[in-house]
């Protein structure tokens, strides 16, 4: 479980932003074949925020429907996957790379692990790749920014009205 504090987020480039009130439940890593899928990467760390608590607050998901059940959440415009949904249920999944500051939500489980990377266990072992003495390209990079920060703004893109 987490801290029972808000927790906001959205898309890479801000068309899409929502808010959790109270605790998100069940914070856990999905290995399972769709996730990987949904998620363009190995694994999809979600977390359950009551229904009633969730609120978009700016821009609407496009949605997939990735089985008979469950729809994914995910943003028409930059494609930053956001939702694991059962419509029926009495929950939202966040997809919590999406949350504002992901570091507060640990995951504290794993499901579908027989589709795990058989790998990861030697993660920990892989060379680090020094840091630049010159960081050019990451201040290129920097400088060029269009990602949304990690906070709500009133309006998004800079300079455009609400």
């Amino acid at each position: 479980m987490t801290e029972t504090a808000a927790q906001t987020g959205g898309c890479q480039c801000g068309a899409v932003r929502y808010r959790a009130e109270g605790e998100l439940g069940y914070p856990h890593i999905c290995h399972c074949r769709m996730c990987q899928k949904a998620a363009g990467n190995y694994f999809l760390p979600l977390a359950a925020a009551k229904r009633q608590d969730f609120e978009l607050t700016r821009g609407e998901p496009k949605w997939f429907r990735s089985s008979d059940l469950v729809r994914r959440g995910f943003c028409g415009d930059c494609g930053t996957p956001l939702f694991y949904d059962i419509p029926e249920a009495d929950f939202i999944n966040i997809a919590l790379g999406s949350l504002d500051e992901p570091d507060a939500v640990k995951p504290v489980m794993q499901s579908s692990t027989d589709r795990k990377m058989s790998w990861f266990h030697a993660l920990d072992r892989l060379p680090v790749e020094p840091q630049p003495e010159t960081p050019d390209r990451e201040n290129a990079i920097a400088a060029s920014n269009h990602q949304h920060p990690d906070h709500d703004t009133n309006s998004w893109p800079p300079g455009e009205s609400p």
